[in-house]
């Protein structure tokens, strides 16, 4: 009998998860809680780009379109290249759009106590002669309007991280939103805006930004470009993170290769390869160094007192990488945009009272950009308590970046972060479709759990207290895909010759033809 599998979300994880399972004979449905497809490039601010080379974004086997001529590519061409792909793969008859998934929940023989298991599923294999997934779809456009249950025999969650649950922080009583006479957003309804309205709410108005993360520093920017000096934008943050220009960003990328990766610890690694590390890692703090070095060269950090306290190498392991706008700094210089160093904030009648000045800063409109609440919003679309727990109860990454070995018959995809996302997704969308079509068992529970342990412990030794454990892989990629590409059956070393498996970069052309092998 036909395996009946659901994908949530038809953003690039869901797009890429449908693509590659169509191929392996599946028959998947997609449920799309919007009426579109591309997941946050739906929805982005005006002066949104790539903020890495369009080669390290790009799906492995459709190019982007010779018209793309861009390194950057903005928001609209990189959304009309998601649609293309999706049209180009007949991706399109498989998702039914509007329907949002409120609860998915995990049924069982009632003899049965999956917890116990030591295999994942009781088997370790992608299905279960037993166990089903009920999945509950409302209509997202009629909210009165009876659910529909779907059982299901494995689903994908790709819900995405950045969406659905802002984060905003919590205030004393009578010191919150609730007092100010203007208005508070998120930016995500900001973006959600068409842009002529969204220029039409902050023109000519005076605008805070809370936040120092690409979305706050690019809103900023916009807003300090359309308002100029007559109504300067106010950014107000915590922690000074560094921020790099496109064309360093672009040079980065030419460097990870597997030299770099010698130099990193890893969690598997024997006594020659700990002892390569150890001799090689002084080049990866040097290469810090000079990075910080360079920026505060090239950009007034010591001016404006946005020298970060944290080094650049701690920065990039907790995946905070922000592109620097055009003229960020020369906004600031000439006073319409106004950088605000603060530990905490409150609201009043009129404005903002930070906890360095004891003068209000006049605001008409706060727009908080502090990111959403990613965990929250993964947990609650389970309707097991005990299946909430294993996501909000532990600090480990997922198995391979998208298991968890205690939740069975589910995979999570684009939960992990990466600067080179659909790059790193599409290949953990490889791996899944070949692990449903039974190319491969999945270690045991254990095993898994062990694997995941070592993994939390690596990353932590660069991270230190900023570590995620949805970012594992940044410093690590190639070896993240040569796992991968051992557990598929495949060989991890795609370059032809050795100077270049060594010291050429990596990119999504490498893998094109993984799948291809049998």
């Amino acid at each position: 009998m036909e395996k009946k599998i659901a994908i949530i979300g038809a953003g690039i994880s869901g797009l890429l998860a449908c693509k590659h399972i169509l191929e392996k004979g599946f028959s998947p449905i997609v449920f799309e809680a919007r009426s579109g497809i591309g997941g946050v490039w739906s929805q982005t601010i005006e002066s949104t780009k790539l903020q890495i080379p369009k080669k390290m974004y790009q799906f492995s086997d459709f190019a982007w379109p010779p018209s793309v001529t861009e390194t950057f590519p903005d928001d609209e061409q990189v959304l009309e290249y998601i649609k293309a792909y999706a049209v180009h793969f007949n991706i399109l008859p498989r998702i039914r759009f509007n329907c949002k998934v409120t609860c998915i929940d995990y049924v069982v023989p009632g003899n049965e106590d999956f917890p116990s298991w030591d295999l994942w599923g009781g088997t370790g294999w992608p299905f279960s002669p037993t166990g089903r997934w009920n999945v509950t779809v409302q209509d997202a456009r009629d909210p009165t309007a009876p659910v529909e249950v779907y059982q299901l025999d494995f689903v994908i969650l790709c819900i995405g991280k950045y969406s659905d649950l802002p984060n905003i922080p919590d205030f004393p009583l009578n010191s919150g939103p609730e007092v100010f006479n203007g208005k508070v957003l998120h930016s995500m309804d900001y973006a959600a805006m068409a842009n002529d309205c969204a220029a039409e709410l902050v023109t000519n108005k005076r605008v805070t930004i809370i936040g120092f993360q690409k979305s706050a520093v690019d809103i900023a920017t916009e807003v300090a470009d359309r308002n100029g000096v007559d109504h300067p934008c106010t950014l107000i943050f915590r922690t000074v993170h560094w921020i790099v220009p496109d064309y360093f960003i672009a040079l980065t990328f030419k460097s990870l290769n597997r030299f770099t990766e010698f130099m990193v610890h890893k969690p598997d690694q024997g006594f020659f390869i700990w002892l390569l590390v150890i001799l090689l890692s002084p080049l990866l703090w040097i290469f810090s160094k000079l990075v910080e070095a360079y920026l505060k060269r090239k950009q007034p950090l010591k001016k404006y007192n946005m020298v970060p306290e944290h080094g650049f190498l701690k920065q990039i392991s907790s995946c905070m990488f922000t592109v620097l706008p055009a003229n960020f700094y020369d906004k600031v210089e000439e006073g319409s945009l106004v950088l605000k160093k603060s530990q905490s904030f409150n609201f009043c009648k009129n404005g903002l009272v930070i906890d360095s000045e004891e003068t209000p800063i006049a605001t008409d409109i706060v727009i908080f950009a502090t990111g959403y609440k990613s965990d929250e919003k993964l947990k609650n679309i389970f309707k097991s308590s005990y299946f909430q727990k294993c996501i909000t109860e532990s600090l480990a990454p997922f198995y391979r970046e998208c298991i968890h070995p205690q939740i069975p018959q589910l995979a999570i995809l684009g939960y992990a972060d990466s600067p080179a996302f659909l790059y790193t997704t599409e290949m953990k969308s490889k791996w899944l479709a070949h692990f449903l079509a039974g190319k491969f068992k999945l270690p045991t529970i254990g095993e898994m759990e062990a694997d995941m342990k070592k993994w939390e412990k690596c990353m932590k030794y660069y991270a230190n207290e900023s570590y995620k454990r949805s970012c594992i892989s940044v410093l690590l990629q190639i070896y993240c895909n040569d796992q991968i590409c051992k557990d598929m059956g495949f060989n991890p070393r795609r370059k032809k010759w050795l100077l270049a498996e060594l010291f050429a970069p990596y990119c999504p052309d490498d893998y094109k033809y993984l799948c291809w092998q049998m």
